[in-house]
């Protein structure tokens, strides 16, 4: 009976289905940020039980509670009660892999220890069943001495099941030690209780265990070695070491094998005799993991998935632009002329809607990276990339932080906290914001929709889509290169095997998919919305003032032009008033600043409009999107309202009469993109990682500098083979 309000913990080993239960069990009802004073994320969640709402936070995955990475240090002291900014949870429900019952019970033994209530989440029992696996649940409840709630992939009735077990459990924890260890292991763990916890340890009685394994079969580094010299538990520590050592048994693995001496014995008497059924994880693997196939898979799934994503997107980002054009009209029409007016359209629904019309590719992208997780492929990819990895100098850890630098670099960067050596961690973090994250996407979609033909090669593959993927696997490239180039700068290397748990195969799960579509699209509108929109208010106002009056020159001009034609500025062509809106813009604020770094960047084939959209787009690259679609509404304001992409394509420059933009300013344009820092919150991450501000600057420095160097030698040398 539940008479109060709890907190929940879910836990488990990474691949066992976690999220998705937690996604189960709390629906949209979710809060995700940090936790306080680290870059770990906090993902917590509201369950309703009848009338009462309780808690669940979704620890980060872990295979032990012998933590040596920040997150698996975030789960332990979460579950142990030492982290200050959280309670300690009243109930833990343990997700377990029932297909792999002997290495999944290994952490459920562990979190026995701990003297809290635990209910165990038999997950992926059809996945177990289709392997032949049969499992007796009440006698591994026996077994174990904690309930056990068996799951499939039905995820309404799993949530009814686990609520059904919540109502129904007496909130006893297991008894202590239920794994029952021998008695050199029970007695080396007295010595540590009785000689150093009793007398030194703030924990309840019920932790020692727990901690006095820890202190026995940890292998410490140097700062934790001294540490224990200094208390003096290094002489109590090592005293039952030898006294493990001197019965014929190893420390550092007696646990382990204790553990899995009853997990064992107890696996025998609830697992029935396997069928022989046919195992299509190791038929896949034996093709999308081979030396040569795989390689080619995984460039294969790259170019389908950027084809769909440039393809599909297409349609829903035609209703929102016109959604938006229909939407600043109406403003107009209500509206009255003036400040006001304009500030709107050509402010805040310009730079907004210049944006926003992106969030379907945003979206299918996660859609795939979503599908690419959850059907067990991702850790393919990186299994596959590891031998690549090596030859360049980055460990095989390295590989799924920089795959998921495709959605972001921020996560990405938070990722490398699971690679223990600080050199490989370094370099990792210095090329990850190479790979092309969504928030390029944006800029790259513009681009090619408006400057790249679409060409269909072969019939069925689009150029475009083929210039999205040639971008993604240019960005890869770079990345690549880059840490060939650090590897020889950090010569101090000490290399350590990859070692990587391939998850099974299973369908994904189109609920979680979906809910993660939308909570990064949302996530988009609303980081990037707040940016853009003051940005564009900004901008705005820097683009439309002074007003011609204040420039006495240009008013004495377009005086004489009117007297000239006898007419009136409302009766002038739509060419001759969008000249006269570009002339006043080139004499705006924004103008002349732009004009002012224009020398600068005029050699890579950019207009002073491009030069603002670069500045604005440190704040977020999508900016960049905005910031010229603010300054196209603000140059042909009062004219037609057509889209940014054909602004862009009838941009013409009035001093020569060529057009602003050309194939080749777009891929000049793009290549810097690719590769250029423009990303503010990046950099406050890799100050945060890496605890000093040397190598965010190194950052920003060589990746702009680079970006500047290659898109020189792109529009440069492109205008020499041209003419």
């Amino acid at each position: 009976m539940i008479d109060r309000e709890l907190k929940i913990a879910l836990v488990g080993n990474p691949n066992t289905g976690k999220t998705t239960i937690f996604n189960a069990l709390t629906g949209l009802k979710q809060k995700v940020g940090n936790y306080p004073g680290i870059t770990v994320e906090r993902k917590s969640g509201t369950l309703k039980i009848g009338d009462q709402s309780h808690e669940i936070i979704d620890l980060p995955g872990t295979y032990s509670l012998s933590p040596k990475t920040i997150d698996e240090r975030i789960a332990y002291q979460n579950l142990t009660g030492e982290y200050e900014h959280e309670q300690q949870p009243d109930l833990i429900l343990v997700v377990a892999d029932a297909s792999n019952l002997d290495r999944n019970l290994f952490f459920v033994t562990q979190i026995m220890d701990l003297g809290l209530p635990v209910i165990v989440l038999l997950n992926m029992m059809d996945i177990a069943s289709d392997r032949g696996i049969t499992i007796d649940v009440p006698k591994l409840e026996e077994q174990m001495g904690i309930p056990m709630v068996p799951l499939t992939s039905k995820r309404d009735k799993d949530r009814d099941r686990i609520i059904e077990a919540i109502k129904g459990f007496d909130f006893q924890p297991p008894p202590p030690l239920a794994w029952n260890p021998d008695m050199v292991l029970q007695s080396a763990m007295n010595i540590v209780i009785d000689r150093w916890l009793k007398t030194h340890s703030d924990k309840p009685k019920h932790a020692w265990y727990l901690e006095s394994l820890k202190l026995i079969s940890s292998d410490y580094d140097q700062a934790k070695a001294k540490e224990l010299e200094e208390s003096g538990a290094i002489k109590v520590i090592e005293e039952a070491r030898d006294y493990i050592d001197k019965r014929g048994d190893n420390w550092m693995a007696k646990e382990v094998l204790s553990r899995y001496d009853f997990i064992d014995k107890a696996l025998d008497q609830v697992i029935g005799d396997a069928e022989k059924k046919t195992n299509w994880t190791d038929r896949i693997d034996a093709v999308v993991t081979h030396k040569v196939a795989g390689p080619i898979i995984f460039v294969t799934i790259l170019l389908v998935m950027f084809q769909s994503i440039f393809t599909w997107a297409e349609p829903f980002m035609d209703l929102i632009e016109l959604a938006f054009i229909e939407g600043g009209n109406l403003v107009s029409s209500y509206l009255p002329p003036g400040i006001l007016n304009e500030l709107i359209v050509e402010g805040v629904l310009a730079g907004l809607g210049g944006v926003v019309v992106f969030i379907p590719q945003i979206m299918f992208l996660f859609f795939f990276i979503s599908i690419l997780e959850q059907t067990g492929y991702m850790a393919r990819a990186a299994f596959v990339m590891d031998g690549f990895m090596n030859k360049i100098g980055l460990h095989g850890r390295s590989v799924v932080p920089l795959m998921s630098g495709f959605a972001c670099a921020i996560p990405g960067i938070m990722a490398t906290r699971t690679i223990e050596n600080w050199r490989d961690r370094l370099i990792t973090i210095m090329v990850l914001p190479f790979m092309a994250c969504s928030a390029r996407l944006p800029v790259y979609a513009l681009l090619i929709a408006a400057f790249i033909p679409g060409t269909r090669i072969w019939g069925f593959i689009s150029l475009q889509g083929l210039t999205f993927f040639g971008l993604y696997l240019f960005g890869i490239i770079t990345a690549l290169v880059a840490a060939f180039v650090f590897k020889k700068i950090f010569t101090d290397h000490n290399p350590k095997p990859f070692i990587m748990e391939l998850p099974t195969y299973k369908a994904p799960d189109l609920k979680a998919v979906a809910i993660n579509m939308l909570e990064r699209g949302w996530i988009f509108v609303k980081e990037a919305g707040r940016i853009i929109i003051a940005i564009s208010i900004v901008l705005w106002f820097l683009a439309s003032y002074p007003k011609p009056e204040a420039n006495p020159e240009q008013v004495q001009s377009t005086q004489i032009s009117q007297t000239e034609k006898q007419d009136t500025p409302e009766n002038l062509s739509d060419a001759e008033r969008n000249k006269s809106r570009s002339i006043q813009l080139r004499n705006s604020y924004a103008g002349q600043f732009g004009q002012f770094i224009e020398p600068v960047i005029k050699p890579l084939g950019f207009d002073w409009k491009i030069g603002i959209g670069l500045l604005t787009s440190f704040a977020a690259r999508e900016v960049m999107v905005g910031t010229l679609n603010t300054i196209y509404s603000v140059e042909e304001s009062g004219g037609d309202v057509v889209t940014l992409k054909q602004k862009m394509i009838n941009d013409v420059d009035p001093d020569t009469g060529e057009p602003v933009y050309s194939v080749l300013t777009a891929l000049s344009l793009m290549v810097f993109f690719a590769l250029a820092m423009q990303c503010m919150s990046t950099l406050a991450i890799v100050r945060r990682e890496t605890n000093t501000w040397k190598w965010p600057l190194v950052m920003l420095c060589y990746m702009t500098g680079l970006a500047y160097l290659v898109s020189l030698i792109v529009y440069q040398g492109g205008q020499y083979f041209i003419t």
